[in-house]
């Protein structure tokens, strides 16, 4: 972690990409959980969070979004407190109460993630207290079009979600499947350039000091995907297959292709895309790229994540 001041009562406790970060707010009167990381992580989230509170209870659980990768860990949470109010931003807010896994994303793209519930709404516009301090609730679109991000104006935190990196920005599902959503991301980079964090605080990663080459650096990402949008679909099928491998650690190549081939973003992204090539062949050579960058191995017929 670089060397950034957090707000009293904030600790954050930093994951890798599969799992997303999470952020712990201790306050006089209540703590709270940022988000809850992938649902094959969750007993070591438990175990975290546990420690970290030192036997305090967890009072409620807010979600920036509802990514599998964000959100995976609610259901553990929830059964581990069972008085914890949660908290979502309302977009999907029918989807989480009847439980639809194809609305929600979870199907479409290979993932997984428990049944939870959930209490009410963190709504942009709004201000939320977070270990006694009021941080402001702002809509993020873009990555996902229902996400929020936060931020404590007195010290000048922000907590990112994807919405920013220090390198970049989440994949923006809504383009590889035919919808508008590259501007919402620039909108959201400008609001962000407007609140002017002193620190952030992303997804993934570690928290960095927020400066104008951030923000260039994630303008000249969005402007290249905006060019050329089978770049970034070829981005985001390298990443699921890479956030496949981070979860099941090794897969032999013909059933990783096999996933890849039923699993319906693959589908949709290659059909807009890479029509021309057969689904088996286009996989398999994003595949031997992943290798080729020493993102994934091959040893033999089997894939391991590097």
């Amino acid at each position: 972690m670089t060397d950034i001041r957090l707000p009293n009562g904030m600790q954050v406790i930093e994951r890798g990409w599969l799992s997303s970060n999470s952020m712990l707010f201790l306050g006089a009167r209540s703590s709270t959980l940022v988000d809850s990381g992938y649902c094959t992580h969750a007993p070591q989230t438990t175990a975290l969070v546990a420690a970290a509170l030192r036997g305090r209870a967890l009072d409620r659980l807010v979600n920036t979004h509802l990514h599998s990768d964000h959100c995976g860990g609610n259901a553990a949470l929830q059964h581990l407190y069972p008085a914890m109010q949660t908290l979502i931003p309302p977009g999907l807010s029918g989807a989480v109460a009847h439980w639809d896994p194809v609305a929600l994303g979870y199907a479409p793209t290979g993932q997984l993630c428990p049944r939870f519930g959930f209490d009410g709404h963190v709504l942009p516009g709004t201000e939320i207290e977070l270990a006694d301090t009021m941080w402001q609730v702002h809509a993020a679109p873009g990555h996902d079009p229902d996400s929020v991000i936060l931020f404590e104006p007195r010290s000048r935190t922000l907590i990112s979600a994807d919405a920013l990196w220090e390198n970049g920005f989440g994949v923006v599902f809504e383009e590889l499947e035919g919808q508008a959503a590259f501007d919402q991301v620039g909108s959201t980079l400008d609001l962000i350039e407007r609140l002017d964090p002193h620190g952030v605080i992303p997804g993934h990663g570690r928290v960095f000091a927020f400066a104008p080459e951030v923000l260039g650096r994630a303008r000249a990402r969005l402007n290249a995907f905006i060019e050329n949008p089978e770049r970034h679909a070829r981005h985001a099928a390298k990443v699921m297959l890479k956030f496949k491998l981070l979860d099941s650690r090794q897969m032999p190549v013909v059933e990783l292709v096999a996933w890849a081939a039923g699993t319906r973003h693959f589908q949709m992204i290659h059909q807009r895309f890479a029509a021309s090539a057969p689904v088996v062949d286009w996989i398999e050579q994003l595949t031997q790229e992943l290798v080729r960058s020493q993102v994934l191995r091959r040893v033999g017929d089997t894939i391991h994540d590097a």
